[in-house]
Parts: structure tokens; C-alpha cells; sequence
């Protein structure tokens, strides 16, 4: 590609980046103000909600207006939604949609231009949805898994506020005021909608619907079901922290004898398309005969025999539940 070309791609491409920026930036300054104000007390320093909700540009405003309606159009049941807020991603739909077609077509263009090759950019641009949903699960998954790490903790220490004579729902706030991370945000919100007139078990159910993880189901059933039967809840808490480390355990154990197979789907995976990059940018000519007639059949092949593969290991690696 010549002068002229690096040029203009990286002229398209950090003004896009630029856009992106400047996006997710108003989006985090506005949540700060917003939380800023919140945390005021009543009547101190009052402002236009207004001023502060409605702050982007026409242009920006009518783009994630015209994503927020795409996205409303196939995804009526809000899993996009459903998934940024387990996220904590502070975006709406539209903002996360219209971000990741920027980004698409950013990294597109700089995979067209340095590898000579249209498709490789189009194939870039078309995997930006997979990578942002990617993105989301994972941040999901570490979120859980850290939640997971301290709920074994956080029931012991609610049982022991039990134990010395505290209400449940004190006990919960006092938790909260010394874990951190996820399990404060959790049990913050529970206690914010039960200070709002919301049932407490009913807030504890609606968290662990939103966090869709095993324990905290078990949890919220034994306590509902203590709450009806009766019985100490300080000594069930204790027998429930105990049961999920024991399993906590089991499961890490499984994870470590796991971990070789995982491990070979990665590579599996990774090293192909590694090679093809590679090859692609030190010599393209190489690769020339690869992309017209039965090239591509053989390269279809190719990638269909890998996602197979990467299928039936992954599948077998992660059929192992405890």
C-alpha cells in the first residue's frame, strides 16, 4: 500500500477512535456527576437534572438514538441489557452498539492495510460483535468468579453478626461495610431496595436472578425456606459457607486437571489464524494462490476441521459440573 493509502487509514481510523473516546468519556463523567449528585443531601447544591442526563451533541445523540432503536428491533427480550448491567458496563445499549461498529471498523481497516488483503479486513470487522460479546462474558465470569471467592466469607460473617444479636438486614449492611468488589455492589443494592420498602427476600432473590449463580440460589432458597419453617439462621449460614468452600475446592481441583485441555484448544485455535496473520504481512505473494479457486475450499476446510476440534475438546474439558 502506498503512502498516500497508511495515510488515509490511519487518518479514518483515529478519528473513529477519537469518536469512541469521546463517547465512552461523556458516558463515565455523566454517571460521576450523576452519582455525585445522588449522594448529596436533600436540597444542597440542586441543578437541572436535565443539564446533566442530556450532554452529547445532536449527531451523537441521534446515532445511539437510531442503535438504541436497531437494537430494540432483535433484541426484545433486553439480553444486551441484561448482560451490560451483570457487566457493570455503564453504557446503554445503543452507546455499547454504535462503540463496537467504531472499533469493528477501525481494527478492519488496519488489518486491510497491513496485510494488502480486503477480505482478512472485512472478516475484522465482521468479528467485532463476537469480540464485544466476548468481551462482556468475560467480564462477566471474573465478576462472578471473584463474587464466588467472597460469598463464603461474607455468609460467616452475617451468621457471626447474627450470633451477637443483630437483625438479618443489619447484619447484611454491616457485611457490606467491610467486604468490597462485587459482594459489597450486591448486597449494597439488596439493602438499598429493601431501605426503598422492598421485602428483603424478595431484593435477595432478585440478586441472585440477576447474578444466575448456583450458590447464591441454594442461598436465598435455604433462607426462604428458614424464614417459613423457622430454625437458626446464624448456624444454617454456617453450614452453607462450609458446604460451598468444600465444593469451592472440588471444583478447583477439577479446574487444574482440566487446564491441559483448555490449554491445547487455545493453541488449536490460536496458532492457525497466528500463521495466516504472519505469512499474510511478511510475504502476501505467498499466500496469493490461497485466495482464489480451490484455496478457498481448502481454507473453508481448514476452518471448519479447527472450530470442530476446538468444539469437542472445549466440550469435553467443560462437561465436568459440580
Amino acid at each position: 500500500m502506498t503512502t498516500a493509502g497508511w495515510f488515509a487509514v490511519l487518518l479514518v481510523g483515529g478519528g473513529l477512535s477519537l469518536m469512541a473516546t469521546g463517547l465512552l468519556g461523556r458516558v463515565y463523567r455523566r454517571e460521576e456527576e450523576l452519582a455525585q449528585i445522588l449522594d448529596l443531601p436533600w436540597g444542597e447544591q440542586d441543578v437541572e437534572l436535565q443539564a446533566i442526563a442530556q450532554q452529547r451533541s445532536t449527531i451523537v445523540e441521534n446515532t445511539v438514538g437510531a442503535a438504541s432503536a436497531l437494537v430494540d428491533s432483535f433484541d426484545a427480550k433486553g439480553t444486551l441489557l441484561a448482560k451490560l448491567e451483570r457487566s457493570r458496563v455503564p453504557m446503554r445499549p445503543g452507546e455499547f452498539v454504535v462503540v463496537t461498529v467504531s472499533a469493528g471498523v477501525v481494527a478492519g481497516a488496519v488489518i486491510a492495510a497491513s496485510t494488502s488483503t480486503v477480505w482478512l479486513g472485512v472478516l475484522g470487522l465482521l468479528a467485532s460483535p463476537f469480540v464485544a460479546k466476548a468481551y462482556l462474558d468475560r467480564r462477566i465470569r471474573k465478576r462472578h468468579q471473584k463474587f464466588e471467592e467472597q460469598f463464603p466469607e461474607a455468609l460467616t460473617l452475617i451468621a457471626s453478626s447474627l450470633s451477637a444479636g443483630h437483625t438479618f438486614l443489619r447484619a447484611i449492611q454491616m457485611m457490606t461495610q467491610e467486604a468490597g468488589g462485587p459482594l459489597a455492589e450486591e448486597f449494597g443494592r439488596v439493602v438499598s431496595e429493601t431501605e426503598l420498602g422492598d421485602p428483603l427476600l424478595d431484593a435477595l432473590q432478585r440478586m441472585a436472578d440477576r447474578l444466575d449463580i448456583r450458590d447464591v440460589d441454594w442461598v436465598v432458597q435455604a433462607i426462604r425456606i428458614q424464614q417459613t419453617v423457622g430454625g437458626k439462621l446464624a448456624d444454617l449460614l454456617h453450614t452453607l459457607a462450609d458446604f460451598i468452600r468444600a465444593r469451592d475446592e472440588i471444583r478447583r481441583e477439577v479446574d487444574v486437571l482440566t487446564a491441559e485441555g483448555r490449554v491445547s484448544a487455545f493453541v488449536l485455535g490460536g496458532m492457525p489464524v497466528g500463521l495466516l496473520g504472519f505469512i499474510s504481512v511478511v510475504n502476501p505473494d505467498y499466500m496469493k494462490p490461497m485466495y482464489q479457486g480451490w484455496g478457498w475450499v481448502w481454507l473453508g476446510v481448514a476452518a471448519g476441521i479447527t472450530v470442530f476440534s476446538i468444539t469437542v475438546i472445549l466440550r469435553m474439558v467443560n462437561s465436568i459440573e459440580v
